[in-house]
């Protein structure tokens, strides 16, 4: 029977590069619905259209001014359709001049102000 038997040769680690250390630089997928998209753009303005619906709702009932919780849900609805209507005027800036958004700042600004509006 004529087996080798594998020989080990210690091998000198390569020295560390940035790169090594930090790994490389990805960049971030296109999901559809991110920011500067035609799907992010569909996703705001139907955002905003379903807060103003909402608003439009909760105001025209009967009782409105007498519960003071209430008066601050269409307050916040209110922000929230602010909120959204803007981002899709930056959507729509981002569509017009072919701009990419996937700079780590504005997805940033985005998240705060997406998690701001919706606690």
């Amino acid at each position: 029977m004529n087996v080798s038997r594998p020989a080990v040769h210690p091998v000198e680690a390569p020295p560390m590069t940035e790169a090594a250390v930090h790994g490389p630089r990805v960049r971030m997928k296109d999901v559809q619905g991110m920011p500067g998209t035609k799907g992010g753009l569909f996703l705001r303005l139907s955002q905003f259209v379903f807060a103003i619906i909402s608003v439009s709702v909760m105001a025209t009932t009967s009782d409105f001014r007498s519960a003071t919780a209430f008066c601050y849900l269409v307050l916040a609805v209110g922000l929230q359709s602010f909120w959204s209507l803007s981002m899709a005027f930056v959507d729509i800036y981002a569509l017009l001049v072919k701009r990419n958004l996937q700079n780590h700042i504005v997805i940033r600004l985005f998240t705060i102000g997406d998690g701001v509006r919706v606690s």
